[in-house]
């Protein structure tokens, strides 16, 4: 059965880490979510890639934190924040192709 991660995800966010890197949070509703996504491999480097439209290059690190249910990575901006051409300087709007993210579910 497919999944959306809204089902799974308590909250989904990016948010500058600096003006060359974006950080995206996803903390899970519980710990069972947390480690269904841990287990399954739901959010790795490939998957996004593929969200992202980005290189592997581009993602600095992929962190689990289990204490917090989260799912944390970070990410080289494409462009400078506040940079001509560059559209969210607070980087608060780019984890918007998250939230389509689908998944197999097998209880």
């Amino acid at each position: 059965m497919k999944k959306n991660i809204r089902e799974a995800a308590r909250v989904i966010r990016s948010k500058n880490a600096g003006p060359f890197e974006l950080t995206f949070d996803v903390i899970l509703s519980d710990e069972k979510w947390y480690d269904y996504f841990i287990s399954h491999d739901i959010l790795n480097r490939e998957k996004i890639c593929e969200i992202f439209k980005i290189q592997p290059e581009r993602i600095l690190s992929i962190v689990h934190f289990k204490p917090a249910n989260a799912i944390k990575f970070t990410i080289k901006r494409e462009r400078v924040s506040g940079a001509p051409g560059e559209t969210d300087i607070y980087g608060a709007q780019q984890h918007a192709p998250l939230l389509d993210l689908e998944f197999e579910y097998t209880e």
